[in-house]
């Protein structure tokens, strides 16, 4: 199935689709490989197409990483919130309630999603400068983004998470992936949605956002 979105309704409608994930309907290997497809015509730069996807649908295989998931999640931690990001987590009333119960209904169910995406990129950026991380991430995430956008014009649903990290090590184990040589970018669950009827998220506004010529 492929939607009928002009380009603005794919960029504006493409969400982050936790609770409205289709968990009784298999996803058809074509569909992701058309998908992945798409993803590697993303610019990279200098050529360095050093990115991969793993695509994890196998019953049993697919039980071991949602477990890793279900055990990485409490243990991941991010930046304090500064007063800035509060803020914006509370400018529409009730957004980050909506996220975060999402997120538990994701966790209940994701034993469920019939397919995980592991984007993966050659090099580890662990200890890395800020302009060698810029170059790596500047290569993966363009190529994600744009298996996110094909998904959603097939009518299928994704969120990135970075559930992965604090048991990366484990998840590159269970996969068979060399993990001093290869870094697991994030944790994709991918289904059909239910419905299709997206619509724009509520955002701040351009003028909290946009610089013109300076901060």
């Amino acid at each position: 199935m492929r939607l009928d979105l002009t380009p603005d309704e794919l960029l504006s409608t493409t969400r982050a689709v936790r609770r409205r994930l289709d968990l009784t309907r298999p996803v058809p290997r074509e569909l992701i490989e058309e998908c992945v497809d798409l993803a590697v015509q993303a610019p990279t730069g200098r050529n360095r197409q050093r990115w991969h996807f793993l695509v994890v649908t196998e019953p049993e295989r697919r039980r071991a990483v949602a477990d890793i998931f279900l055990r990485a999640l409490p243990l991941a931690t991010g930046h304090p919130l500064t007063e800035r990001d509060m803020w914006r987590m509370s400018y529409h009333a009730g957004s980050t309630a909506r996220v975060f119960d999402g997120l538990r209904h994701l966790a209940d169910n994701i034993h469920r999603v019939p397919a995980f995406v592991i984007p993966a990129v050659e090099g580890r950026t662990d200890r890395a400068t800020v302009a060698v991380q810029a170059g790596v991430w500047g290569s993966i995430l363009p190529a994600v983004w744009s298996f996110m956008l094909a998904a959603r014009a097939r009518g299928l649903g994704t969120v990135w998470t970075t559930a992965q990290g604090p048991l990366e090590p484990e998840l590159a184990e269970v996969l068979g992936v060399p993990y001093e040589e290869v870094m697991l970018a994030a944790f994709i669950p991918l289904a059909y949605t239910v419905g299709t009827d997206f619509r724009p998220a509520p955002r701040v506004p351009r003028e909290e956002v946009l610089h013109w010529d300076r901060w």
